[in-house]
């Protein structure tokens, strides 16, 4: 009832281009402007990627644009900014990552109901190109079994 979760962007092609074989919550260390852009929705996930370093997650190359009211304190659009997770998860997700060949991708950022900046991280495995065309003729056939379905008229008997 009180679940209100606004989504900021989304990294559509993030599914399209990788299994994602789980999904974490992180919380992110940011500055005052960049949380106004966020709320005005001024961000971009294209090529972002988290990696760990050190005991602590990071992400690169989320690009949050630069807030029109600023002025001198604005923050630069594409820094390096500090995910937020229990320790337990960062070492899970640190063993996952160097032995498995995974990746963290950022799938969706979000205020959740407590007005609370998060990422949705993946932990995602590469699609090949033929995985990728296999999706898509599935998809296709999809939906035109749901075409010829919805063209046919059900009241007729056979």
């Amino acid at each position: 009832m009180g679940e209100e979760i606004k989504v900021v962007t989304e990294n559509r092609k993030a599914r399209h281009d990788y299994y994602i074989e789980e999904t974490y919550e992180a919380g992110i260390a940011l500055k005052g402007t960049e949380v106004k852009s966020l709320r005005a929705g001024k961000a971009n996930l294209k090529d972002s990627f988290a990696r760990v370093e050190n005991g602590e997650i990071f992400l690169y190359n989320m690009h949050i644009s630069a807030y029109e009211k600023g002025n001198r304190f604005n923050h630069d659009p594409k820094r390096t900014r500090k995910l937020l997770l229990h320790k337990a998860e960062i070492n899970r997700l640190m063993g996952k990552t160097q032995e498995k060949g995974l990746t963290l991708i950022p799938l969706k950022v979000y205020f959740n109901e407590r007005g609370k900046a998060k990422v949705e991280l993946g932990l995602a495995k590469g699609k090949k190109l033929y995985d990728k065309r296999r999706d898509i003729a599935e998809r296709d056939a999809r939906r035109e079994i749901e075409k010829a379905l919805r063209g046919r008229d059900w009241s007729k008997k056979v």
